[in-house]
C-alpha cells in the first residue's frame, strides 16, 4: 500500500480526467473514454458524486486499506436523502458496511458454508438447476438470455439455504432494484425502498416458519443461521439481513457475470464450442471474463483525508472502485481488451475485490459460473446474436439489460465427468 505523506507536489483534481459513468454512451463502451483518460492520468479520474479509480494496482491497494477507507455505503443513502428507512438500516447495518470485531463475527456465522469445500458439494445442485431451466428454455429455439440467466442464481441460493423456490419470482422485482441503488440515479429511490421492505418481509416470515416448524436440516444455511443466533452470535436483525445480503448479493452479480460471458463468446464460437466438452476450459473461460468485463463497481468513503500515489482523497470523498475497469489496465495486463481464455496471466484480476470485504461467495459464483456455461454450451448449439442489445448502468452491477440468442437444438454433448 503506497500511501504517503502530504507533499506540495500533489496531483489537484484540475488534473484529473472525468468519467461520464452516468451516460448510457459509457455503458455501451466504456473503453471509447476510460483509454483517453488513461493517458490524462493512469489510475483516477472523475465523475459526477466523486472519484473512479480504475487502476488495477490502485484497485488492489485501495480495497485493502480500511486504514482510511470504509465501505461507502452511508454517503449513498446520504445522497438520496433516505435516512431513517428501512433501506437506510439496512444499507449501514449488513455486513459489508462493519468493521473491525463485528465484521468478523458477523462473516463467521456463515464463513463455513462458503469454503471452496463447500462449493464443490454445491455441484449437484447446480446441475440440476440449470438443467431443469434448459429443459424448459430450450425448445424456444430462442429467448433473452439476459431474462434465462435471472432465474438461476436464486434456484441455487434457494437450494444452499434450504427454502422453496417458490417465493423467488416474486422476488425478483425487489432484487433488482437494489444494485439499482447504486447507479446514483434519483429516479430508483421509490423502486428500491419499496423493494427492501418486500425483501424484509419475505425473509422475517421464511426465519419465523423455519423457527415455528422445529425442523432443522443439516446442510442448510438458513438452519446454521438461526443457529448462530440461538447461540447469541447474530441478533434477530442481523439474521435478517445478512439472509437478505445473500439474497441479493448473489442475484445480479452471477446472472449479469454469466450472460456477460455468452456476449463474449457469442463472437469465439469455438470457445463456446470447446465449453461443451472441456469443464477445465470453462473455469479458463470464466476466469478470463471476470477479467476482461468483470461487472461490479463498489464503493469505499474516505475516513481521512490521506494521500496515495501522489494525490491526496479529502475526508468524506465518494470512490468508486471499477474492477471492470480494472482488468482492463494496460499497465497490469497485456492487450488487455483482446478475450483469451488461455492467457498467462501473472498479475490477478480484482473482481471479487481484496482485504476484509473480500466477497464472501467468490467460490460458489465460480462453481456456479463454470458449471452454468458448461451445461448451456452442451445443450445451445450454434448460438447467435439475435436482436439489439442494451446495456445497464455501469456503477452497481453493469452488463447487459437484454441479449436476444437464437440457437439450434439437439442432443446434449456428453462428456465423461
Amino acid at each position: 500500500m503506497r500511501v504517503q505523506p502530504e507533499s506540495s507536489d500533489q496531483i489537484g483534481n484540475a488534473s484529473l480526467p472525468i468519467l461520464p459513468v452516468e451516460s448510457p454512451d459509457f455503458w455501451a463502451d466504456p473503453e471509447r473514454f476510460v483509454a483517453p483518460a488513461r493517458r490524462q492520468h493512469p489510475w483516477l479520474a472523475r465523475f459526477a458524486h466523486g472519484y473512479v479509480v480504475h487502476g488495477c494496482q490502485a484497485s488492489k491497494d485501495l480495497l485493502a486499506d480500511s486504514e482510511h477507507l470504509y465501505m461507502g455505503l452511508d454517503g449513498i443513502v446520504d445522497f438520496y436523502g433516505a435516512q431513517g428507512t428501512l433501506w437506510a438500516g439496512f444499507m449501514n447495518e449488513m455486513l459489508n458496511s462493519q468493521r473491525g470485531k463485528e465484521h468478523a463475527r458477523i462473516r463467521n456465522a456463515v464463513a463455513t458454508t462458503f469454503t471452496p469445500r463447500h462449493a464443490n458439494q454445491m455441484r449437484p445442485l447446480i446441475r440440476q438447476v440449470i438443467n431443469e431451466l434448459l429443459d424448459t428454455w430450450a425448445p424456444k429455439g430462442q429467448f433473452d438470455f439476459a431474462e434465462f440467466a435471472s432465474f438461476f442464481p436464486n434456484a441455487v441460493m434457494c437450494g444452499l439455504l434450504g427454502v422453496s423456490t417458490e417465493p423467488m419470482p416474486r422476488l425478483r422485482k425487489a432484487l433488482e432494484a437494489q444494485l439499482a441503488s447504486l447507479t446514483l440515479n434519483p429516479a430508483v429511490k421509490p423502486d428500491f425502498l419499496a423493494g427492501i421492505e418486500v425483501m424484509y418481509e419475505f425473509t422475517d416470515n421464511l426465519v419465523l416458519e423455519r423457527q415455528a416448524s422445529g425442523r432443522a436440516e443439516p446442510d442448510s444455511l438458513l438452519d446454521a443461521m438461526i443457529a448462530a443466533r440461538t447461540a447469541g452470535n447474530l441478533n434477530d436483525r442481523e439474521l435478517r439481513f445478512l439472509i437478505m445480503v445473500l439474497l441479493f448479493a448473489g442475484y445480479d452479480t452471477t446472472k449479469n457475470m454469466l450472460t456477460m460471458t455468452i456476449h463474449l463468446l457469442l463472437e469465439r464460437p469455438d470457445s463456446y464450442d470447446r465449453c461443451a466438452r472441456d469443464p477445465a476450459f470453462c473455469a479458463q473461460v470464466v476466469e478470463e471474463a471476470l477479467r476482461h468485463s468483470n461487472i461490479a463497481t463498489v464503493f469505499r468513503q474516505v475516513k481521512s483525508s490521506f494521500v496515495y500515489e501522489g494525490f491526496r482523497f479529502p475526508e468524506g470523498a465518494l470512490v468508486a472502485v471499477a474492477t471492470p475497469l480494472a482488468g482492463r489496465d494496460p499497465a497490469a495486463f497485456s492487450d488487455p481488451m483482446r478475450f483469451d481464455p488461455q492467457r498467462h496471466i501473472q498479475t490477478p484480476h480484482v473482481a471479487f475485490g481484496r482485504g476484509p470485504h473480500m466477497c464472501i461467495g467468490q467460490f460458489l459464483a465460480r462453481t456456479q459460473l463454470q458449471e452454468g456455461l458448461h451445461l448451456i454450451a452442451q445443450r445451445l448449439h450454434n448460438i447467435r446474436r439475435a436482436g439489439e442489445i442494451a446495456w445497464r448502468p455501469f456503477l452497481g452491477a453493469w452488463g447487459l439489460r437484454t441479449l436476444p440468442v437464437a440457437f439450434d437444438t439437439g442432443p446434449a454433448v456428453r462428456v465423461a465427468r
